[in-house]
């Protein structure tokens, strides 16, 4: 399903870099009534809409009621066209699609950085955390400061949900308030400080080029899920897992973890998280076990050891992590479940973090 529809600006919202939310009145489609919606405009692709402007909106994922993606997004202003832009790069990023972009990869030929990348073999060792949503981001950089404060940590972000890193205020967040040394969009993600054609020279780019302690690899926001075991977008960190074995990094396993989901599946350790570290992923990776009590907390245990003939398991304590996550410049929320709705969730992301910390002490 496609839904184009006609609108008019009547109202900008706050903007972050690179997106410019607005109110918009949208025509129906019967010619005869108008509702009003929010929509977002990425302003490198679309330029910037004004009150009072035209514009050609996509609604087809407001329309079908999304949670992360449920905006009308910004085709075009049609009758104020933006400026052309020019620039070095040659990665053509959302290939052949209406909106295609074309970008400077950190790994091309006419980029500064094309030599070190051209013969940098591994990262050194680097941990490198892996996790299927990105809800884990934020939680992740917390246990990482816990332990190294100092640590510079590069995100990784692969192209499973949202292409456009601009779409995640979290990282804008992040960055801005310095606990990100950049973001290395890979595949057909695009919109980071650095660009990369694959996971593997992403993770190099962030080795080599933010000069990264820590690396963290997963989504962008807006998973795509069907209730099947292989059929969501996350599977991905269990690729991940690969490629830091091919380049001789350290893979730590953030396990997906829940006390709330009401879905059955997703109760104590998901079955993505026993899918993409029990099946896809063949490299060995430290998977990160919160030490949380009671039932639950054998629950999670017992649900773990299946990862064991391929994996190590890494019991990692919680204590003080809580406080961490609460002292963060964002608001963690998973699925819409914040840390008090969920805690055992943005535990288990903030306990991969700690290990992979201690991993540099190591």
């Amino acid at each position: 399903m496609i839904r184009w529809r006609r609108g008019e600006v009547r109202q900008l919202l706050p903007s972050w870099p690179g997106v410019l939310p607005c109110v918009v009145a949208v025509d129906t489609g019967d010619g005869r009534e108008t509702v009003t919606r929010r929509a977002l405009a990425y302003t490198d692709l679309v330029g910037r809409p004004r009150v009072g402007d035209t514009v050609l909106l996509n609604t087809s994922a407001l329309d079908l009621g999304l949670g992360t993606g449920g905006y009308a997004l910004v085709i075009a202003v049609p009758d104020r066209l933006p400026a052309d832009t020019r620039g070095p790069g040659h990665l053509v990023k959302a290939r052949y699609t209406p909106l295609q972009a074309t970008v400077l990869g950190a790994d091309e030929q006419d980029s500064p950085h094309h030599a070190t990348l051209r013969e940098a073999a591994g990262v050194d060792g680097m941990p490198v955390v892996a996790a299927d949503l990105h809800s884990a981001l934020p939680a992740v950089v917390a246990g990482v400061r816990a332990t190294r404060p100092e640590a510079r940590i590069a995100y990784v972000m692969l192209d499973g949900g949202a292409l456009p890193a601009a779409f995640s205020q979290v990282l804008g967040v992040l960055r801005q308030e310095g606990l990100l040394a950049g973001c290395v969009t890979t595949g057909q993600a695009f919109g980071g400080d650095l660009e990369a054609v694959t996971v593997h020279s992403g993770l190099l780019a962030a080795r080599h080029v933010l000069e990264a302690d820590v690396a963290v690899v997963c989504q962008g926001p807006g998973n795509l899920g069907t209730g099947t075991p292989w059929g969501f977008s996350g599977v991905a960190c269990g690729e991940a897992v690969n490629a830091v074995a091919a380049l001789d990094g350290r893979a730590v396993a953030s396990l997906r973890i829940s006390e709330a989901d009401p879905r059955d599946r997703h109760r104590g350790v998901s079955h993505h998280s026993l899918t993409a570290y029990g099946r896809v992923a063949l490299a060995e990776a430290d998977v990160v076990v919160p030490r949380l009590p009671g039932a639950f907390g054998e629950r999670l245990r017992a649900q773990a050891c299946a990862l064991a003939g391929r994996h190590t398991l890494v019991e990692v304590d919680v204590t003080g992590l809580e406080e961490h996550l609460r002292a963060l410049p964002v608001k963690v929320s998973t699925m819409g479940r914040g840390l008090e709705q969920d805690r055992a969730a943005f535990l288990s992301a903030a306990a991969a973090g700690r290990h992979a910390a201690a991993l540099l002490e190591g």
